[in-house]
Parts: structure tokens; sequence; C-alpha cells
């Protein structure tokens, strides 16, 4: 029997592309001999999608149980579904994910559709799909968010996304590119990634170890159109790199990576901020975010694009107008260095410093995995449908660290560790 491999793109080497599957499986997931795998995909992915299975099994994975997204059936909802069709999300799917992952089954997510898919369909639909969907993954996203498993995200170059990218581009030349940059920042282009990854996880778990010593009480942001004190959640833990789930799996959630993160209190938030690059957000795109906090919740917002969509997200639920993740990254950062805007979170939240709405992560507590919500919650710990990162950062921007005694430490200096 024959076996008709999907067409790869000219534009895209096949030996790193072979060499990011191989690390997705070895470094983002750590896979562990029978281990089962989750796996989405958009169907553009199919040429990686298949080389990570064939290393999942080689690592020796259980069952590898891929699920694909198409973009033009995703426009066809939108199209011609009825009205009610947009309050619906498939509970039933994700009942039977978040069953999986309480059996250790280990998840990871390839990111790849063009990010401007719904720019112009209706925001209040496009609302709409993104809570009904938000409130049925739930039980998994729980999971998640608790990192009960070891999971990860990374990305492949489909020709929709990199024409957003690279829009005066021919396509193959634009895939070209993408599948470049992607590769550099996923460390695949290096002779030995494995190496790499570990060198740069030690890097980041300097960066977690000062900050983790520092105990600070808030950070302090500041720079055009900023001034905003963060206040830390109690018990708070900085996290970066490689981690340990509750499994007892050490994996990289993303791939790439260049943040240290941790918990906000979600009452704690104070003053006003200003975005500093595009949010792409369920096919549109956010741009010129400012919002002004009291209390830890956001009181003003306004966008200078896609504000309505923006307002859509913040009427998600009570914790979407508090923070559940701050985090650092300089501007020196590779993907910051690289220029690019990729209209992809995964990508674009390793540029520069950013904060994100909705969701905190138990993980980045201390001693996380044996706190109840509401002990997580008493200590600042947010509870949201959502978790959406937004930049906040660039060479114009301070950061401090506040102790309890009000006594500052400089953390940033003009984009930079200080």
């Amino acid at each position: 029997m024959t076996i008709h491999q999907p067409p790869l793109a000219p534009a895209i080497d096949p030996v790193l592309l072979d060499r990011l599957a191989e690390t997705a499986i070895r470094v983002g997931l750590n896979l562990q001999p029978g281990q089962d795998l989750f796996l989405t995909a958009p169907m553009a992915a199919l040429p990686l999608v298949r080389r990570i299975a064939e290393h999942a099994y080689k690592a020796g994975a259980g069952l590898v149980t891929p699920f694909f997204s198409d973009e033009e059936i995703t426009l066809a909802r939108y199209r011609y579904a009825a009205d009610a069709s947009f309050d619906r999300a498939p509970g039933w799917l994700y009942q039977g994910v978040a069953k999986a992952f309480s059996e250790n089954t280990a998840r990871l997510a390839v990111v790849g559709d063009n990010p401007m898919l719904l720019a112009q369909e209706d925001p209040a639909k496009v609302g709409r799909a993104s809570k009904a969907n938000s409130q049925a993954y739930q039980p998994a996203l729980e999971k998640i968010a608790g990192f009960d498993i070891n999971w990860n995200i990374l990305a492949y170059p489909s020709a929709s996304w990199a024409k957003q990218v690279f829009p005066g581009e021919p396509e193959e030349i634009a895939v070209a590119r993408l599948a470049q940059a992607i590769f550099a920042a996923s460390r695949v282009d290096l002779d030995d990634p494995v190496a790499a990854w570990a060198a740069h996880n030690t890097g980041l778990r300097s960066r977690t170890g000062w900050l983790n010593q520092q105990r600070f009480h808030a950070l302090h942001f500041s720079g055009p159109g900023t001034s905003l004190t963060v206040g830390l959640a109690d018990g708070h833990e900085w996290q970066g790199g490689a981690s340990t789930a509750r499994n007892g799996v050490t994996c990289n959630p993303n791939i790439p990576t260049e943040e240290v993160f941790t918990t906000p209190h979600a009452r704690r938030v104070d003053g006003h901020v200003r975005s500093t690059k595009p949010l792409s957000h369920q096919g549109s795109l956010i741009d010129g975010i400012s919002v002004r906090f009291e209390g830890g919740r956001i009181v003003e917002a306004h966008a200078g694009r896609g504000e309505a969509v923006l307002h859509k997200v913040l009427e998600t639920d009570e914790g979407a107008r508090r923070l559940g993740e701050v985090a650092l990254v300089p501007h020196s950062s590779p993907i910051s260095k690289s220029g690019l805007l990729f209209f992809n979170t995964l990508f674009d939240e390793n540029a520069a410093c950013h904060i994100a709405l909705g969701q905190c992560y138990s993980k980045c507590f201390v001693d996380g995995a044996s706190l109840s919500p509401e002990q997580l919650a008493a200590q600042g710990g947010n509870t949201s449908l959502i978790h959406i990162d937004w930049m906040i950062g660039s060479e114009e921007i301070d950061i401090d660290g506040v102790h309890e005694d009000g006594r500052r430490v400089p953390v940033f200096r003009k984009g930079e560790w200080a």
C-alpha cells in the first residue's frame, strides 16, 4: 500500500521541520513511554503533525489522537449558520478531552491559522462563539491552568498566516521567511536544539531564582501612556522555561519562550497602561489598547482598532476584567530583535513584557498544586473563562520591584534587565 505524503511547500526545509517535531516531543512535552497524546492543529499543518506523530511513537507514545481545524469550514459557519449556532460549542468533546487529561494524556497544540480570518465577520458573533467555546472548554482548561499534565504549543508556517506577516511578498517567499523565523525562534536551526533549550532554560531559571528571592509585593511599570502598579499574589512564585507538571513530567509548555512570569493579585492592580503591540484575538486585531485599573478591575477600556471586540472580551465574566498573569521579557529578546509582528500571541508575547486578562496559573504559587481553588482566590488568584495576553513592554518601559515597606529595586530600565 502506498501512503501519500501531504505536499510540503518548497520553502519549508524538511530537515528543520522534522527537527521541530522532535523538539516538540523531547523538549516541549518530554512525552513519556506509554503516555497518550491529544493533538490539535490546522489542516495546513498536516506535514508537521505527521512528523510529530512519528516522533511520538518513537518515544513510546501509547496513542496519538489528532483533531484538525479548517479555515473554510470556520468561515462557512459565520456565513451560513443559524444565529443560535453562535451560542453553542461541542461540550461533549471537551468533556472527553478533560477525561483524557485526567487519565494523564499529554496535550499538544499546533498553531498556524490565518490570524485575521474573522476580521470581516460580525464582532458580536465572534464574541458569542468565543464565550460559548470558553464555557464548554472549562473542564479541560482547568487541567491546563492547573498544570496537571505536560503540555506544549508550537507553530507551523501556513501560507495564510505567512501572507499576513509578509503582505508584500509572493506566497512562496512569505512562507520561507515565516518558516525561517519560526525555526530560529524555536532554536531548531541550531545543531543541537535539545542542548540549546537546556542552556536557555538555565538562563531563565536564574532570572526566576532572583525574583523569587526578592519576594516583591508589587511591580510598577512606567513609560509613555503607562503608570501601572501590579500587586503580586500572596505566596506567588515566578516561573519560566521548563516546569514540572503535577504528573511529575518536566516540560516546556511554549516553544518559543523568552518570558518569566507569575500571578498578580487580582484585587491589587491600579493605574493606567497602554499596549505596545497589536493583539490578534479570535481572528480580529485589537490595537492601541488603553485601560485603567482600580482595585484590580478594569474600569475604563479603549482601543484604536477593535474596541468592540475588546469590550466583548471584558464582558466574558467578572474575572475577564482582572489579571491572571504578569510576564517580563527584555526588549532585546530574539523575537523582538527580529522586528516582526507575528499576529500570534505565542510569538508576540515573547517580544515584550505583557499582562494577561483572566485565569491565573496555580503553578505560579508556592505549593500551588496543594492549594484549593478557594485558597488560590484568597491569595489573590483570578478565575475566568479566558486567558488573553497583551503586550505592554518596549524599550521605553521601566519596571521597579516594590517591597512591602515601599522600598524599590530596579528590575527593568529602558526595556532591559537592570
